[in-house]
């Protein structure tokens, strides 16, 4: 079975599912425009390096914040410094939060393109694997000769 027959085959094998419950959706003859959502590895790769180069603006922010805090000094007797380091703490926290979670999240888009693609990649190279361990001989009979 060569590749385009397997993928041929999954798309025979979609169609002939039908739905058991439909909520909240129009009727599959009513369909807008062409779907355009992409899903493959560049796409899902290129969404998880977008959040991580938000990680790395948010590092740049942090480190901006936290020389803004420099020279301070004291808060003894000024309530406003008091108060500049109660927001600064607040903010350090909240900034590394998101700073936490969207080294996650980048990692776990990266991860979502690799799985996706990971299937096709192996279902093609196990079919290949089949193609050259079970390859026709060549027919025997029935070939004219050269004479």
């Amino acid at each position: 079975m060569a590749w385009e027959e397997w993928e041929q085959s999954k798309a025979a094998a979609a169609q002939q599912q039908t739905a058991q419950m439909q909520l909240n959706q129009l009727p599959a003859d009513q369909g807008g425009g062409a779907p355009d959502l992409v899903s493959n590895r560049p796409a899902w790769t290129k969404a998880g390096g977008d959040i991580g180069a938000l990680r790395e603006d948010i590092s740049k922010a942090t480190a901006k914040l936290k020389d803004g805090q420099t020279g301070l000094g004291s808060d003894a007797g000024c309530l406003t410094a008091t108060a500049q380091k109660d927001v600064y703490a607040s903010w350090e926290t909240y900034i590394t939060k998101v700073s936490g979670r969207c080294g996650k999240l980048s990692d776990l888009l990266v991860k979502a393109g690799d799985d996706l693609s990971e299937t096709n990649q192996s279902i093609k190279a196990q079919i290949t694997t089949l193609g050259a361990m079970y390859t026709d001989t060549p027919a025997v009979g029935g070939q004219t000769k050269e004479r």
